[in-house]
Parts: C-alpha cells; structure tokens; sequence
C-alpha cells in the first residue's frame, strides 16, 4: 500500500462537503483550530452552495471535490459533514491524479463511501475521525487524536484502551481495518466500491436507525458474503436506536451478537468510533492494526 505522508506545519489542507449543506459559521471553529495547528485553510469557493439539503447540485460538488483531489499542494481533505448525498457524486470522480498524489481523505459517517471506494479501487488508507460540524472550540479526545494522528506524533499510529462489554468474544485479532457506517456498507453491497472483508478488521457503528433495520443490514453482510473470514470485528457506536410499537427484543448490541454467533472471529463492542460526539476518537483505514478483546479486563487496539 502507498504510505500518504503526515502533515507538518504549513501545509495546505482543505474543506469539502459531500453531503449535507454547512454555514461559514458552523465551519469557523474547525478553520481556527486547524489554523492553531499551523496548517493553511483552503475553504473552496462554493463550499456553502445549497441545493435542498445538499451543499449544492451534484454536479457542483462532484467538481468541487474533483478539484482537491486533483490539487497536488493539498495534503489533507477534511469533509464537512455526513448526512447523505457522497453516493450520490461518487461515480463522477476521476481519482486518476489522487492516485499519483494521494492525500488524508478525513471523515466518518457518510464519508464512508469515500473510504469503501478509495480502498476497495485503490488501495489507499484514509481516515476514519470527527468532522469539521463537531468541531468546537476547544480541544476534544476525538480533535486530540486527529490532531496525533495526521501529523505523526506517536510511534504507534493509535493505542486505545476502554471498558470491557459482557458480549466481547476475547481474543486478539490483527489485520487492516476496514468499514465505517453500518447503513453505507450495507447500500454499497453490490457495487465497485464495496470493500473485501476477507482477513481483514471489519468496523461497523451507527446512528439513528431502527432496531429491525439493524438487523437486517447485519443478515444482508451475512448473505453477501461480508462476514466470512474476518480478522475481527469492531463495534463502534450503536446510537440513538429506535423501536417499533411491538419491540423488537434486543439491544442493537445484542442484534449484532446474534448476527455473528455462528462465527469464531474475536468481537470488541462499544469500540470509541462513530457517532459518539467528543469521544469518537481516529482510527487509520486500510491499515493493519491489532486489537485485543476481554470480557473482564480493559480492551485495546493499537497500531502498527
């Protein structure tokens, strides 16, 4: 895999916005703290076009990104927000140029079709980590982590501890990482940017979904194939679920322990990724990691 370089002081990073429209007021906190980090800001013009919910037509946003990635002085690409409306530019995107000049593709939620097309055609590792719409004014563990992250501060590229789950399967799983947003990777399925699981660590987190839904999207990674010969499995954040007036009967955690039962691979759930506001701590795609899981002591995942 081609290593993307980290960021120093002075580079040129960049705002996007796939999905869901953003403010200039919204975006200023994230352009402070990045300017604070020493990085020059490229806020490109039509950022805060509108069309509907979405930040503009597709075709203007299509081209927007388009620009970026072809834009050779910009090391990183930060995506606003999620929402939805990245599928939707995708198949536009020529990521001819990007591949000879690569860059941190920064986000999470509906950011993971970009994630899933750049690994699953590229081979390329982004990020998985907060957005410039969560972005506050002060220092965060998720902007923290970012922050280490991109610019290379750690020997490791992460090293995370946290609370074990009663639904942990123990065992220590090592692969690259791969997945995001549970919902994105279950609409992918069947298309050229759905990504090989296969001996890899397979991330899933969501947010706002009900729980029958959950449910289904897990049997459907299962018929396609998804779940077979996996490294791991990561559970991120499972939030804000909603039920029926006939409940459905199981946590969302539970519906995912049920979904892989049959399987041997090890399981970490409530993973700090996700939809968990200042506790959604980076995590490398397309990089192998190693994760240790327990059902009594603390769980980690570290990297390389």
């Amino acid at each position: 895999m081609k290593e993307i370089p980290f960021l120093v002081a002075g580079d040129r990073v960049a705002l996007c916005a796939t999905a869901r429209k953003v403010s200039p007021e919204e975006m200023l906190p994230a352009v402070k703290m990045f300017e604070s980090w020493g990085l020059q800001v490229v806020v490109p013009e039509g950022l805060y076009e509108s069309d509907c919910q979405l930040a503009g037509s597709d075709a203007h946003r299509a081209a927007v990104l388009q620009g970026l990635l072809d834009d050779p002085s910009i090391r990183a690409i930060f995506c606003c927000r999620g929402g939805y409306g990245t599928v939707r530019i995708v198949d536009r995107l020529d990521f001819s140029r990007f591949r000879q000049h690569p860059k941190w593709i920064v986000g999470y939620s509906d950011v993971t079709v970009l994630h899933s097309h750049i690994q699953a055609t590229l081979g390329l590792p982004t990020l998985h980590a907060t957005m410039p719409i969560n972005i506050g004014g002060t220092e965060t563990p998720a902007t923290r982590t970012m922050h280490d992250f991109l610019f290379g501060m750690k020997g490791s590229f992460v090293d995370y501890e946290w609370s074990p789950s009663a639904l942990n399967r123990a065992g220590t799983a090592s692969g690259p990482v791969v997945g995001g947003n549970l919902s994105i990777l279950y609409s992918l399925c069947g298309s050229c940017s759905r990504i090989d699981t296969r001996g890899k660590i397979l991330l899933i987190e969501d947010l706002d979904e009900y729980l029958y839904h959950i449910d289904r999207m897990m049997q459907n990674l299962k018929r396609n194939g998804m779940l077979d010969g996996l490294a791991g499995l990561l559970v991120g954040g499972l939030t804000d679920m909603h039920d029926n007036a006939v409940p459905f009967g199981r946590t969302a955690m539970q519906i995912v322990a049920d979904a892989v039962h049959e399987y041997d691979f090890p399981i970490l759930f409530d993973a700090p990724f996700g939809h968990l506001g200042d506790s959604n701590l980076a995590l490398p795609l397309g990089i192998k990691c190693t994760f240790e899981s327990s059902n009594s002591k603390k769980c980690r995942i570290f990297a390389p």
